[in-house]
């Protein structure tokens, strides 16, 4: 082992920085041995102190940009959020010759090609493994584990906080808003829940695993983003009836036209490990054409569970440096010479299955004059239920399950049934996804 230690420059002490400086303090020896160097903490940047984190001697700056100039650090580790200050530290840091670690999956998702680029022009690395799936390892996983594939699909639950509302919803019948309260009271959301239920979070991610995955530029802007808000109790219970459960997915395929890249509420079926990821789990269903299905679960979020990933790009870092090279593979799996403009499939191209939830008179002829017009569409049936009025009412629930169809057609047909006088309102769409290829 080297005894010269290698210089870390830590920016940001919330709940992933103090985590991250506790693994450092408390895994030294351990992390020493795999670096084949110790791992030292010599500059903190923080515009505030966190009690439960003591920095001890440690120079401790609240400008961050002064962590990003210091000479002696020899790794930046960003860990303050955000789209602003975050890309002008990191944008400094690669500048002054800094390598960078990050969990920031916006700023990777919005500006890692042009991040990227910069730090190829300065000769330095950026690795970003916590910025997906907090201490799952998927990134690594899919750039390195299965480089020896051609990468057909993934789909994975990559929001806790979403993934546990649906848990709850499911397993007590409870209804979206309460669950969203009780999230937002246990710290799992934020005080603005925006990001996580709409499904922006969970956006960000995809983006980041489909470029790697498919070898393209990341490319935010086009992923389709359909929030759970409009989830209902009724849905999820419907579903289960049917054989299914709900969960948010963030979902990346490669057909004959393109890449699909959409993030929204689909109905899995029951059998699949996927369907039994509860709470505020992540998990991650890739499909390689030569290993087939493989499957990565574990935390999502949480200080430790983010520092574990942070900790392990400054071990494969702290090695290269060790041996005076650089890191072993780029960014995305691929050298930007080698990243493809695949077109990005028009959602309404998209070719899936459907559940649909409709409420209709209870009079002769209206099953008839419905699945006419999924007839007209060419859209076939898979599964019908219509439930028993309620008593005094006039009106029923009617649930169908479709055979594949591109969401084109489905809109036409669902705008023709919302029109018939004997419907009630909207009807509630959901897509289906057997993830079996």
């Amino acid at each position: 082992m080297s005894s010269k230690p290698v210089t870390i420059g830590l920016c940001g002490l919330g709940t992933v920085g103090s985590g991250t400086f506790k693994v450092l303090r408390d895994n030294a020896q351990v992390i020493a041995a795999r670096a084949h160097a110790p791992l030292q903490v010599i500059h903190i940047g923080a515009r505030r102190d966190n009690p439960a984190c003591d920095p001890g001697a440690i120079r401790v700056s609240r400008d961050v940009l002064a962590v990003a100039r210091d000479p002696d650090v020899a790794i930046l580790v960003e860990l303050i959020g955000g789209t602003t200050v975050a890309k002008e530290l990191v944008e400094t840091a690669i500048r002054h010759g800094k390598h960078v670690v990050t969990a920031n999956k916006a700023l990777i998702a919005q500006f890692g090609n042009e991040i990227f680029a910069l730090a190829d022009k300065h000769g330095v690395e950026v690795r970003f493994e916590a910025a997906v799936a907090g201490g799952i390892p998927i990134i690594k996983a899919l750039r390195e584990g299965l480089a020896g594939n051609r990468i057909e699909w993934l789909a994975g639950i990559i929001n806790g906080t979403g993934n546990f509302i649906l848990t709850e919803m499911r397993d007590k019948g409870r209804e979206f808003a309460d669950v969203l309260a009780e999230a937002q009271a246990l710290g799992y959301a934020e005080a603005d829940p925006t990001f996580d239920v709409e499904g922006i979070d969970a956006a960000h991610k995809l983006v980041i695993l489909a470029s790697i995955a498919f070898g393209i530029p990341l490319q935010f802007k086009s992923v389709y983003t359909e929030g759970i808000t409009r989830l209902t109790t009724q849905d999820v219970e419907y579903a289960r009836e049917l054989g299914y459960m709900i969960k948010h997915l963030g979902i990346a395929k490669q057909n004959g036209e393109g890449v699909e890249l959409r993030v929204h509420p689909t109905l899995i079926p029951d059998k699949l490990l996927l369907a039994d990821v509860d709470g505020v789990k992540n998990a991650i269903l890739v499909e390689g054409n030569a290993v087939g299905p493989t499957l990565y679960y574990g935390a999502g979020a949480g200080g430790a569970p983010t520092a574990s990933a942070v900790v392990a790009d400054l071990v494969d870092l702290a090695r290269d440096l060790g041996v005076g090279q650089s890191c072993r593979v780029p960014p995305l799996g691929f050298s930007r010479e080698n990243l493809r403009e695949l077109p990005i499939v028009p959602m309404e191209r998209v070719v899936t299955p459907w559940y649909l939830r409709m409420e209709v008179e209870d009079k002769p002829g209206v099953l008839s004059r419905v699945a006419s017009i999924f007839s007209d569409q060419g859209i076939s049936i898979e599964a019908l239920i219509q439930k028993a009025p309620a008593a005094g009412q006039t009106r029923v629930q009617l649930i169908v399950i479709t055979n594949k169809a591109p969401q084109g057609s489905v809109d036409r047909a669902v705008s023709a049934i919302e029109a018939l006088d004997t419907i009630a309102g909207k009807v509630t769409r959901i897509r289906v996804e057997a993830l079996d290829g």
